[in-house]
């Protein structure tokens, strides 16, 4: 397969998927390696496409639903689990998480969280790879993108945050 029929069949892949796809997955199914394929979605992103890396793999995001609003928290390490379903309890989806680092500025890491499950999947690959969280750069303060079905959700994950000491307020 030629490489330009090859990254439009991935870029068909992302939009017909019902969820992320990852790398070994796109590389296994195009019979190449995985890093031909992390090439292509960079000179797919590079040509406008608009797809994002999760921890769970690539995918085409639409327009989140709802509201979109950000909250700023700090806590360390251990306080993750309880924050994250903070927010997902509350029936919001937590989009990304945000750094402000020295150097760089502001780093994003996109995590598409709704429930439950999917912030104890996420946890589990973090135990696994021994990454850091990206807070951990900026001692714990950070800033989380949610995607929320109304104001009203949106202020209880605000109150449980609170309840739990990690939400920053001004």
């Amino acid at each position: 397969m030629h490489a330009d029929t090859r990254r439009q069949a991935i870029l068909d892949q992302l939009r017909d998927a019902a969820g992320p796809i990852s790398a070994a997955a796109l590389a296994a199914k195009f019979s190449v390696s995985r890093q031909i394929i992390v090439g292509d979605i960079a000179l797919l992103r590079a040509a406008g496409a608009e797809i994002s890396a999760t921890p769970r793999g690539y995918v085409i995001l639409p327009a989140p639903p709802g509201l979109v609003r950000q909250v700023a928290c700090r806590h360390d390490a251990a306080g993750m689990e309880a924050e994250l379903n903070a927010m997902v309890d509350q029936g919001c989806t937590v989009l990304d998480v945000t750094v402000e680092h020295p150097v760089y500025g502001q780093l994003t890491g996109p995590l598409q969280l709704s429930n439950r499950h999917e912030v104890a999947e996420f946890l589990r690959r973090c135990s696994q790879s021994d990454a850091r969280p990206l807070s951990d750069l900026t001692e714990g303060i950070h800033l989380h993108t949610l995607s929320c079905p109304d104001e009203g959700a949106f202020q209880r994950v605000r109150a449980a945050l609170a309840e739990l000491g990690v939400l920053l307020q001004a």
